[in-house]
């Protein structure tokens, strides 16, 4: 099969599924609006430059369309960042300050602005000739390049972050909000490794390689997409989000040493917290609930939840999240343990102790008893 003609079904394909993405994050009911409508336009800013791969034979007489169709593309890294920001964060909102991520795309249609779009019929006719070589599409090219770099960093960072935010307030074992957004963060970056190399071979010897890493990057696209069609329809849990403002242990430290008195009493102080909340834990249980805050656990043992925080994520050195998880276990192994409880299964007894996910119970229940809970069981 010639390869302009593979690479072009591939790409109709991919555009279709990537509206289709759109059109039904644009439609279906959720309460994270503004992820999904981020996510939409994501998909149709992707679905119009994979267009280029079919829709050059139709347009290839308006140079100034394909050139403003070629710098769509500086929409789509901010509008991911945008959505990686709303799905981490419950509390994210657009404001004025984000048309700032609006400036490259135009500057770059500025820059075209005298040579392309106001250009006479002749000049239109004599660029189109050289388009590739044009000193604009290099710059195009190049600030692609750096735009993409800062954007996949700054997603790293946000889900840094998210993940320590996470593991110091929140105990519900599924952190798949976090897997989902890093592995699809790290995709991209694997994916437009592949596209800098096309785009640097472009203007090589090497054509027919060039040709042939087209269509494995729209293979690629392609295969993305459905990927991630896949993950939206199969695990709505993925736009739960998190306070923004909750701020991370080591920057509440600072403020709570300046308050404290003399360091025998600070011990004496954090000895009698660390038994109280010890003893609520053994005698109340809250860690049964599945969903489990700090904020809700310093509201029932009424301490103030900065302090909790610093407690266990600091003078306890553990993150809350593994300081639950620890009493879901233990409880978790006393039922294993337990003769007249042995006809329950492990997904009854993962769901008894707080825990909603097999995969979460056993990479705890083995990060804390170095076996499976079915090996365990085995073993007594």
């Amino acid at each position: 099969m010639d390869r302009i003609i593979l690479l072009q079904g591939i790409a109709r394909i991919s555009v279709f599924v990537s509206f289709l993405m759109a059109f039904f994050l644009l439609t279906v009911k959720t309460e994270n609006k503004l992820a999904n409508r981020l996510f939409a336009w994501f998909f149709i800013v992707s679905a119009i430059d994979l267009s280029g791969f079919f829709v050059i034979a139709y347009i290839q007489d308006y140079l100034d369309l394909m050139v403003f169709r070629w710098t769509i593309c500086l929409l789509a890294m901010p509008l991911f960042y945008l959505y990686v920001l709303s799905v981490c964060y419950s509390d994210f909102k657009l404001k004025w300050k984000h048309l700032v991520h609006l400036l490259p795309i135009i500057l770059v249609n500025l820059v075209f602005l005298r040579r392309l779009y106001l250009a006479s019929d002749a000049d239109m006719k004599l660029l189109s000739g050289d388009l590739d070589h044009m000193p604009e599409i290099y710059l195009i090219q190049i600030l692609i390049e750096f735009q993409y770099v800062f954007y996949i960093v700054s997603a790293f960072l946000i889900l840094k972050k998210y993940r320590e935010i996470y593991l110091e307030n929140y105990t519900n074992p599924s952190t798949s909000t976090y897997k989902y957004l890093f592995q699809m963060t790290t995709v991209f970056l694997i994916a437009h490794c592949l596209v800098a190399l096309k785009n640097v071979l472009r203007y090589s010897d090497y054509r027919q390689i060039f040709l042939w890493l087209n269509v494995v990057v729209g293979s690629v696209a392609l295969f993305i997409t459905c990927w991630l069609v896949m993950k939206a329809l199969n695990h709505p849990e993925l736009f739960r989000g998190i306070n923004s403002k909750i701020q991370l242990t080591k920057d509440i430290l600072p403020e709570v040493k300046e308050k404290t008195e003399s360091k025998n009493v600070q011990d004496d102080a954090i000895s009698s917290q660390i038994s109280r909340l010890k003893q609520y834990m053994a005698e109340r249980e809250p860690f049964l609930d599945p969903s489990l805050t700090i904020q809700e656990l310093a509201n029932q043992i009424d301490i103030p939840v900065r302090d909790l925080s610093v407690l266990i994520n600091h003078h306890m050195d553990l993150h809350f999240f593994d300081f639950v998880n620890e009493y879901r276990i233990q409880k978790a192994m006393g039922i294993l343990k337990d003769q007249y409880r042995s006809q329950l299964t492990v997904l009854e007894i993962l769901y008894e102790v707080g825990f909603n996910s097999k995969s979460s119970f056993n990479t705890s229940f083995k990060k804390h008893t170095n076996l499976t809970p079915t090996a365990y069981r085995n073993a007594l």
